[in-house]
């Protein structure tokens, strides 16, 4: 027993931040479970679970347990619900590092579950036909959006193969989730549907502002700046002068990074020469 419990701890500490998330939402899973069970064989009064750390679409219920807004996306309402999201979240994350880093992981994946949970918020009370109704909110799905809206916008001719498909690019799948969510929102679970596609929105939005050279921190003070505020002109000749000596460099790395990605499209991302995947690490890096 010991030692099944201490290659677990050791594949967790060796893992990385992809592994690392999938291994809590498994852990979580499994407590959750044990949780209901005993709930249920001494007979106590509602679900525990769900109680605390469910979303419940209703403004007094996230005043009272804010933390809400992010617990909800370490529950799962099923297996096959947690299966799906992990499985997703195990591929598509170990792309999505191998162009980006640990930090903007993190950023998509949890920006990706607080977005998702309040586009959910927001549809059960102000949209007409959703009013009204005894909903909750549970799984990662929303964050898992978010890294695949994500990676799939920073590198839409990525292919992944598929056993008897073919290649499929990361764009055309990106699209297919959203697609899907938006055609099922009248069919069931249009909350959920509604919160995967908040989080397919913060996914696209942050890949945008990372290769505009923003961060998160300056796309929020930009969202809040006044359009009053005019920068010293002294400052505005310094930026425009680092802009313009960095630019035939950027263009540089971009033309390569192009060309490195037009090679992995057609022939995979194990064709890469070493000095090829160090270049896309040290890029994902900055």
């Amino acid at each position: 027993m010991s030692n099944w419990y201490k290659n677990i701890t050791d594949k967790y500490l060796i893992g990385n931040i992809v592994e690392k998330i999938v291994f809590i939402n498994i852990a979580v899973f499994i407590l959750a479970f044990l949780i209901k069970t005993l709930s249920f064989l001494f007979e106590f009064k509602g679900d525990l679970i769900v109680n605390w750390f469910a979303l419940k679409p209703g403004f007094n219920s996230l005043l009272g347990k804010p933390w809400t807004l992010f617990s909800y996306g370490f529950l799962h309402s099923g297996f096959f619900h947690i299966l799906f999201n992990l499985l997703v979240l195990y591929y598509i994350g170990n792309i999505f590092l191998d162009f980006l880093n640990r930090k903007q992981f993190l950023t998509y994946y949890f920006l990706g579950i607080l977005v998702g949970g309040i586009f959910y918020i927001l549809s059960y009370n102000y949209l007409p036909a959703l009013q009204n109704q005894e909903t909750v909110l549970v799984g990662a799905s929303a964050g898992v959006t978010a890294v695949l809206v994500g990676i799939a916008s920073h590198i839409p001719q990525y292919a992944l193969r598929f056993q008897f498909i073919g290649n499929i690019k990361l764009l055309y799948i990106a699209l297919v989730f959203v697609t899907l969510d938006i055609i099922q929102i009248p069919i069931g679970n249009a909350g959920g549907h509604i919160a995967h596609l908040g989080g397919a929105l913060i996914g696209f939005l942050l890949t945008r502002q990372w290769e505009q050279g923003k961060t998160i921190i300056s796309w929020i003070d930009n969202i809040f700046q006044s359009k009053s505020e005019k920068p010293l002109k002294t400052v505005y000749k310094n930026k425009r002068t680092v802009k313009s000596s960095n630019s035939n460099k950027s263009e540089s790395q971009q033309v390569q990074i192009d060309r490195i990605l037009d090679k992995i499209s057609k022939s995979g991302y194990e064709t890469l020469s070493k000095e090829e995947k160090d270049f896309l690490f040290n890029v994902g890096k900055k």
